[in-house]
């Protein structure tokens, strides 16, 4: 079923990188969401984990992971752990993943279906993404999972200045779109891509929330 959601899913809309379309078949989805959804863990579909959270669809987390350009030696930060899916694909493609989830209830549980899948190289964090996390800087890419109303500066900061790499959704609640900041010394670069829906970014450098 993994082969043929790859095929139709992402080859099919141009995703051609390997290794991510290797992690996304080798990551089984549907632990990562709750029992309910089983039968929907491969429909390229957002679905709810509880909080008032989703995991993302999975072309959207493989087109945000291939703009990342991972080769495997990397140090990453996810921003918006949800239930650990993410961070689940990154960790077979990079060196180490630190993940941020604002919500305690959902880093304990992705914390326990991390450790209990055998992905050891994964750090989950409790607190607010939009800050980062400066102790474990720099990190040679970021990805966030959720639509903030412009780029936050921490995370800019905390980007590798040889060629570090941020994916964000950059927009209003209703719409935003795909961004790709890649850091050259003290010099930003901000390439906008495709339209996309995500959850609001919660946090100083996002939006106000609870």
């Amino acid at each position: 079923m993994r082969d043929d959601w790859l095929d139709e899913q992402l080859v099919a809309r141009g995703v051609t990188d390997p290794r991510v379309l290797d992690a996304m078949r080798r990551v089984p989805r549907e632990a990562f969401v709750p029992s309910a959804s089983y039968p929907a863990a491969y429909e390229d579909r957002a679905l709810p984990i509880g909080s008032g959270q989703t995991i993302s669809q999975p072309y959207m987390v493989a087109v945000m992971t291939e703009a990342l350009r991972l080769a495997g030696s990397e140090r990453v930060l996810d921003v918006g752990t949800g239930s650990g899916y993410q961070a689940a694909v990154l960790s077979v493609l990079a060196r180490d993943v630190i993940t941020i989830e604002r919500r305690p209830e959902l880093a304990e549980s992705a914390r326990t279906t991390l450790a209990a899948l055998g992905y050891t190289n994964v750090t989950v964090i409790a607190g607010d993404g939009t800050l980062g996390s400066p102790e474990h800087a720099p990190f040679d890419a970021i990805v966030v999972g959720a639509g903030a109303p412009r780029v936050p500066e921490a995370l800019k900061s905390q980007l590798s200045a040889s060629g570090g790499r941020l994916v964000i959704p950059v927009g209003p609640p209703e719409h935003q779109i795909l961004h790709l900041v890649t850091r050259d010394g003290n010099a930003f670069i901000d390439t906008p891509g495709l339209g996309c829906v995500f959850v609001p970014l919660i946090g100083e450098e996002g939006w106000a929330g609870e």
